[in-house]
């Protein structure tokens, strides 16, 4: 009986890992992500890949990074921003990323989930047909922030793994920025957001090294940012914070500040509707084509 699990098991999970030629969902880590607290759908850290119908190769991909204050994933910031990318040649993978609050994860979690997501896509880019220069990240929200993280604290990865995965760079080559949370910084901070990433009982100095508009270097790559200015959530300071830090650093940014819109608004709509997609959309969609992304 236990061998004959075990196989149910092998199965699934070449199933899950197998490449994809439509859209497929497979674990992060095949054994169990680090610090996994069970193994329960909440404790298992998740890709899901959408491929374009039409398209040559190599193409580019993005990771998508739902928000929803480290407590939930927004679907409308998920599988529709996959939809949207795959609608301009852009491969995207959507990250079920590790989350507080109830589910009981903080940082670094988050982090490691990022990093781990666009190690797999980079080590395994020959896969999809990707071009493994062209791998970038969207976020919005508290995505936009675990975007902005990876954006700042990336490594090349290390070349004496056993683990080939490990061994690529998780360096977004863009990052694009959806009204994302930046800062944790009491004046600007989204409180949700920094709760369930540093925990109630957070150690000295975790709120400086995860506010990443301190940790903008050199070689942070370049980015897209937009927010209105009358967001109520997550103040468009966060996003003026971290172009600014872009500027300082010498780094390309295009910022687009909005006059009036709530929180959350994404594409423009919560379904497929082509027809109310933001302008953001448009400009996003140009600025990534400058960037080598996109057909």
């Amino acid at each position: 009986m236990l061998k004959s699990v075990a196989a149910l098991a092998a199965t699934l999970l070449t199933a899950l890992t197998m490449s994809a030629q439509n859209t497929n969902t497979f674990p992060l880590w095949p054994e169990g992500a680090p610090g996994a607290l069970g193994h329960a759908a909440k404790d298992i850290p998740t890709l899901t890949v959408f491929l374009p119908d039409k398209t040559r190769a190599p193409m580019p991909a993005m990771i998508v990074c739902p928000g929803g204050g480290y407590s939930h994933l927004a679907k409308h910031e998920g599988d529709l921003y996959a939809r949207w990318l795959n609608s301009n040649g852009i491969a995207a993978f959507v990250l079920k990323y590790r989350l507080g609050d109830t589910n009981g994860y903080h940082y670094p979690a988050m982090f490691q989930d990022a990093s781990r997501a666009m190690r797999i896509v980079r080590a395994r880019a020959g896969e999809w047909g990707i071009d493994p220069k062209h791998i970038g990240m969207i976020g919005s929200s508290a995505g936009g922030h675990l975007a902005s993280l990876l954006a700042t604290k990336f490594d090349a990865g290390d070349p004496s793994a056993t683990d080939p995965v490990e061994r690529a760079s998780s360096r977004p080559d863009v990052v694009v920025l959806c009204y994302p949370a930046i800062t944790m910084d009491d004046r600007f901070r989204h409180t949700g957001s920094k709760t369930n990433l540093l925990g109630p009982h957070p150690a000295p100095g975790l709120a400086e090294e995860l506010s990443t508009e301190k940790h903008v270097r050199t070689n942070t790559p370049p980015c897209f940012i937009w927010a209105t200015a009358d967001d109520q959530t997550v103040p468009v300071e966060n996003s003026l914070l971290f172009a600014q830090a872009l500027r300082t650093a010498r780094v390309p940014v295009e910022l687009h500040i909005y006059e009036s819109g709530k929180h959350g608004q994404g594409l423009g709509s919560h379904e497929w509707e082509p027809e109310k997609f933001l302008p953001w959309t448009r400009e996003c969609t140009a600025w990534l084509r400058r960037h080598g992304f996109g057909q």
